[in-house]
């Protein structure tokens, strides 16, 4: 909530000029998005200019809905809009920055800035949550800790908060001084210093000085002193008495040891003065610990007693994932689907149900299926789908449902509204079950999982959406303005799941879709996508879906472009098609010798219209092709030249793809295809630390064996311990994507922070690897892939390509989708 405040006043901050200033208008709400707008007559719209779109392009809209105050840049056109005030500044993030530092001055309480490369949404949440339980607190939401984050977590404040935690995060050099005017911390933590965004330093130390400079003026700094080069820094830059330093060493503000139990691990902190603190965590891993030292030392510095810490560590909550598999209370075990509601998606959650270790009784907690088709079918198929699984226990939310009462009116219970049934149900009445949630969701259904969920665990693929957006702006910085994007959503999203990925870049403002078949162009329309899509396989089967649902069939030969004009003029339709021109690849595309051809088709056949012309460069990723293919890029304006000929139009022009972006920027005609660099994989290795990994697999350990020396493990006893020791079985195999080229220690997961090799062969739905030397228990965490284990790495171990490795995972493992 911003406090109210005068046009006038926001001018004189920003240092503005101002136009048709209103003297009665106050303002007491800031929006940078026009979906955002409560309260409009309230609202200063600050008018950003980003990679994806130019906030001022909104005003006309704004001003219809009812928003009277603008900030704006100052060559803004303002005689369009002559009744509404425009504040002009020289540059709008600048001024909201301005105005979130005033904003910041009239907080008296204290606030707690974090800084560093990892932990920091962690450490914020877990110190809110356990702050929470005595005071009023204010925290960043999810991660707000850019340059723009920072002021909207600012605007969050209120009057009422007794105290504030807000992240700071930068990517490159001279970002953190206008953090550091904004947040004026009271407290400052540090977590880490990490590799993340390293190509916008001169060098660690440059950016490690950088990240501290948050903390000049604060009154207390939070570090781990283990970490040698931060200590050194921290040392030489503050003076002693501001630091408060753990260390598993003797001699720091804070003296850490820790010992592992089986509920986690005991964490004892003796302080200078001697007095001495055992807190019980639910974390064995480095990074958990780490992050749990630093909110338990910080949580001692606000004041709060260490039996008030205790009690929230126990009830701390995992960090906003939506996970498949989730540890419920009172040892019961929840399998969340409640972004998928369909028959297909029920059985997949039904049968992976099917594998999990037997528990005290099956409860099913299912919503209205929202799809087309007869709803007695429907719920027939569901009847017999509840039989066969043997449900002890059924809860319903919607309207249709009920019609299950009658097969089992002895089980069914049904609500009209998930808040019915949130009032209804006793989470202690739940243990040892196993509850399949799976819902709509218009149902929100994921207050039903946080209910009754204990801790977040589980077998996923989790998409970081976030990390999407980010890789998206930085090939958007790669290329002009006005050149378009194409994202490349073929084969489910490169493994991550078509539709939530085409929503995303959707929202994020892209151009074009490119998708293989035209059955996943349908599949997209059907679920509301509505951006141009650029099929590139479509087969003449496929002309009627194409014109049914507006997609753009990619044409590669004469006899094809005659086929789909003969069926546009059979149909008394036209078509927009998109010409793939071969000058390399040699696997489809226009030859020279067609071109002839081809323009008197295209001139005989106004029905058929060119939404593009482009062409497909065959080695963009190395350097080593660097001739070839600038010999393709002469090769293609030579061809699309003479295409253009018979044009009276200009189609668009492409030919860069995501190795293309970063190789030949100077290539970039009208549009790009961004594919395998959205998703994190940047080929080139010019820009591979600009770039954050999308999506990380990650399983849990089903069960775990000690063996005795000479012991076999796997199929045809391809995995030998010599030595005997201990092996753990995790829930995934070359079923779920996982290659079976990874057996015999050729691929390696990461637990708990460890390296454990596959020992075996990999199976169709588990695979084993060795955990001696390393602590582990049944259902901790194994990360596949991710961002300690990266894609390329992998591939290369295998002599494949991360493409593969990202397409081969299975539809049956759950993609969660959520924003870090």
């Amino acid at each position: 909530m911003f406090q109210e405040i005068s046009q006038g006043q926001i001018a004189e901050i920003t240092d503005g000029s101002i136009l048709n200033e209103k003297d009665d208008l106050l303002v007491s709400q800031i929006a940078i998005d026009s979906r955002q707008i409560l309260h409009p007559e309230k609202t200063l719209f600050v008018a950003l200019r980003g990679a994806k779109a130019d906030g001022a392009d909104f005003i006309t809209q704004l001003a219809d809905l009812g928003v009277k105050s603008f900030l704006v840049h100052h060559d803004f056109d303002e005689l369009a809009l002559p009744d509404l005030c425009l504040i002009k500044v020289s540059d709008t993030r600048r001024a909201l920055q301005l105005l979130a530092k005033f904003q910041r001055s009239l907080f008296k309480n204290p606030l707690v800035s974090i800084a560093g490369s990892n932990g920091k949404t962690i450490v914020k949440e877990w110190l809110g949550q356990i702050l929470g339980q005595k005071y009023a607190v204010a925290k960043s939401p999810k991660s707000y800790n850019s340059q723009v984050g920072v002021p909207l977590s600012i605007f969050g404040i209120e009057s009422y908060h007794q105290v504030a935690i807000l992240e700071a995060g930068i990517s490159k050099a001279g970002e953190m001084s206008a953090l550091e005017e904004i947040l004026k911390p009271n407290l400052g933590i540090f977590t880490n210093l990490g590799t993340a965004h390293q190509e916008g330093f001169e060098s660690l130390e440059s950016k490690l000085k950088e990240k501290l400079s948050l903390f000049s003026d604060s009154n207390f700094l939070i570090y781990c002193a283990d970490q040698k080069e931060v200590s050194e820094q921290i040392s030489s830059l503050f003076p002693v008495e501001k630091l408060i330093g753990w260390s598993d060493r003797a001699g720091d503000e804070f003296t850490r040891s820790v010992k592992v139990n089986p509920k986690g691990a005991r964490l004892i902190l003796m302080k200078s003065d001697l007095s001495t603190h055992t807190f019980q965590v639910p974390f064995t891993d480095v990074a958990s610990l780490e992050n749990i030292t630093h909110v338990i030392v910080a949580a001692m510095t606000l004041g709060q007693s260490a039996e008030s810490i205790q009690e929230g560590i126990a009830h701390l909550k995992s960090v906003d994932m939506r996970l498949t598999l989730k540890p419920g209370i009172n040892d019961s075990l929840l399998i969340d689907d409640t972004y998928n509601n369909d028959l297909a998606g029920l059985k997949v959650a039904l049968d992976f149900m099917g594998q999990q270790r037997p528990k005290r009784h099956k409860i099913l907690i299912l919503s209205d299926l929202l799809q087309q088709g007869s709803p007695e079918k429907i719920y027939e198929e569901v009847a017999e789908l509840i039989k066969k699984y043997q449900f002890d226990q059924l809860y319903g939310v919607g309207k249709e449902i009920f019609c299950l009462e009658k097969e089992f009116p002895e089980s069914f219970k049904g609500f009209g509204s998930t808040e019915e049934l949130l009032k209804s149900i006793d989470p202690e009445s739940f243990a040892n079950d196993m509850i399949l949630i799976t819902g709509a969701r218009v149902f929100g259904f994921e207050e039903v999982v946080n209910r009754l969920q204990q801790r977040i665990h589980g077998t996923t693929l989790e998409i970081n959406l976030n990390a999407l957006t980010h890789n998206y702006n930085f090939y958007k910085t790669l290329i002009s303005p006005k050149t378009k994007v194409m994202v490349m959503v073929k084969a489910f999203a490169y493994g991550g799941g078509a539709l939530e990925i085409a929503n995303q870049i959707q929202t994020m403002g892209a151009d074009y879709l490119g998708v293989a078949f035209s059955d996943e162009g349908v599949a997209l329309r059907k679920q509301g996508i509505k951006l141009p899509i650029m099929v590139l396989n479509a087969m003449q089967e496929s002309f009627g879906l194409c014109s049914e649902f507006d997609l753009e069939p990619v044409v590669f030969s004469p006899e094809f472009f005659e086929s789909l004009a003969s069926w546009c003029t059979v149909h008394h339709t036209s078509m927009r098609i998109h010409l793939d021109i071969d000058t390399g690849m040699h696997r489809l595309g226009f030859e020279r010798k067609h071109l002839d051809k081809l323009k008197i088709l295209i001139q005989s056949n106004p029905q058929v219209e060119i939404a593009s012309i482009y062409t497909h460069l065959v080695g963009a990723d190395e350097e080593i092709h660097r001739e070839f293919s600038l010999s393709q890029l002469k090769s293609f304006e030579e061809m699309k030249n003479e295409v253009l000929t018979v044009l009276r139009y200009n189609p668009l022009i492409h030919v860069l793809n995501s190795a293309g972006i970063a190789a030949f920027p100077e290539f970039q005609f009208d549009m790009v295809r961004l594919g395998i660099g959205l998703y994190g994989v940047e080929v080139t290795g010019k820009h591979e630390l600009a770039l954050r990994a999308i999506s990380t697999l990650k399983t849990t350990i089903s069960q775990i064996k000690e063996l005795e020396s000479g012991e076999t493990i796997g199929y045809s006893r391809r995995g030998v311990m010599p030595s005997g020791g201990k092996i753990a079985t995790l829930a995934i195999g070359y079923a779920d994507g996982y290659d079976r080229r990874f057996s015999n220690g050729k691929g390696y997961v990461l637990i708990n922070g460890q390296k454990a090799f596959i020992i075996g062969n990999v199976c169709m739905d588990m695979c084993m690897v060795d955990v001696s030397g390393i602590d582990v228990k049944e259902g901790d965490e194994a990360i596949i892939y991710g961002e300690n284990i990266s894609l390329k790495e992998l591939a290369d171990q295998i002599g494949t390509i991360p493409y593969e490795l990202l397409t081969n995972i299975s539809t049956r493992v759950k993609r969660v989708y959520y924003l870090d």
